[in-house]
């Protein structure tokens, strides 16, 4: 898989995390702990994105 490939599957989960964050936001009996277990999940898969964008322009 080319780093391309890579950066953008990443970035599908990336929006999936955000898709799923705001659908539990949605709901009353919003779990806190799941909410922030995401939140922390789609921070490291924007950190490891931009890492690897990095990589691609220095190339």
């Amino acid at each position: 898989m080319s780093l391309e490939a890579h950066i953008r599957e990443l970035e599908t989960r990336h929006q999936r995390l955000e898709e799923q964050i705001d659908e539990l936001l949605a709901h009353p009996s919003v779990d806190d702990l799941e909410i922030k277990k995401l939140k922390l999940e789609k921070l490291h898969l924007k950190e490891e994105i931009e890492r690897l964008r990095k990589q691609v322009d220095a190339a």
